[in-house]
Formats: C-alpha cells, structure tokens, sequence
C-alpha cells in the first residue's frame, strides 16, 4: 500500500487518545513512506494527522469540497489540495487516490464516509481495505449495530469481514496489510 485515505473529524473529540492516535497514525504513515489522502481540513483530527504526517517528513493529499474550504479550513501546507464541487465528488476522488481506507473517531460525515466505502466494497466496485481505528471503544456501538443488522437479516455475515478493526494503529494497519499480502 502506497496511499492510504484517512476519514476522521472535523473536531478533536473530548478525550486526547483521539488526538494522540491520529498523531500516531500520521507519524507511522511518513515513517513507512505512505502517502496520506484525507479530506483536506486544518482543524480537528484531520488537521493534526495531516500535521503529524507533514512533521514526520510524509506526504499528503487533500480532497476538499469548495463549500467546506472555507468552513473546514483547508490546510495551506498539504502536499497537494483538490478542490472538487461536492461531497460525493469529494468520496470518489479519495477513493481514487488511495490504495486503502480507514475511518477514525468522527461525526456524522466521517460515518457516512466509512458506510459508503464498505457499500462501495460490499457490491464490488472496489477491493481495497477498510480500517476501522476503534480508538478508546470509541466504535464498539456501531460494531454492536452492525452485530445485530446480520442477526435481522439485513447484512451478510460475511460482509462483516469486510472490515478490519483494532483499537490500535499498528492493529489496523498490520490487519490491512496482511490482507493485501496474501491477496
């Protein structure tokens, strides 16, 4: 894997191990010389990975939509910015420009991106891995809901495994490179 597209928000969360997790992602990132695709922000925990990865001597690709550029503030020091005309452009783009994906502790956005991608991934139109960085618990509900929507009928069991989930960086990144050793 040579770029991997990081979902996280647009805040830094109240507890610091978010922070902290995203500046161990981003310093583990440069250190193994791959390229960090997110979505474009200077503020919240997309701000401090992109910090981390740029302090750490990475690189990194921003994909911002023109109504949030403003709002999100994009980061002026990203290797390279995109700027696209909507979220769903936005998506598509990161998806593009990277060879795996994780989500991080967000909001909103950051749930609907990672719902997309594993959408994306469950009817095929792309076959790369998708991290789940469950930093403090922080995803254990969503894991629980996704329990029971199997148990309903609703998903697949097999599409469970669709994801890769760890509490740790090295644990999601280690489980996203096995698969794509052994694909």
């Amino acid at each position: 894997m040579r770029s991997i597209c990081v979902f996280c928000g647009s805040s830094t969360g109240k507890d610091p191990i978010y922070r902290a997790a995203a500046v161990e992602l981003g310093t583990l990132l440069a250190e193994r010389g791959i390229h960090l695709v997110y979505g474009g922000g200077s503020i919240g925990l997309m701000g401090v990975l992109a910090d981390a990865v740029l302090d750490s001597g990475g690189t990194v690709t921003g994909v911002i939509p023109e109504s949030l550029e403003v709002r999100e503030v994009g980061h002026p020091s990203v290797t390279e910015m995109h700027v696209v005309s909507d979220m769903h452009a936005r998506k598509a783009l990161m998806l593009k420009l990277s060879d795996g994906l994780i989500a991080m502790p967000g909001g909103y956005g950051t749930f609907e991106e990672l719902l997309e991608v594993l959408t994306w991934r469950q009817l095929g139109l792309h076959k790369k891995s998708i991290g789940l960085l469950n930093v403090g618990g922080y995803f254990n509900v969503l894991l629980q809901f996704f329990d029971h929507a199997v148990g309903e009928g609703f998903v697949k069991e097999k599409n469970l495994a669709l994801l890769y989930t760890s509490g740790t960086v090295h644990g999601v990144l280690n489980q996203m490179f096995e698969k794509e050793s052994s694909a």
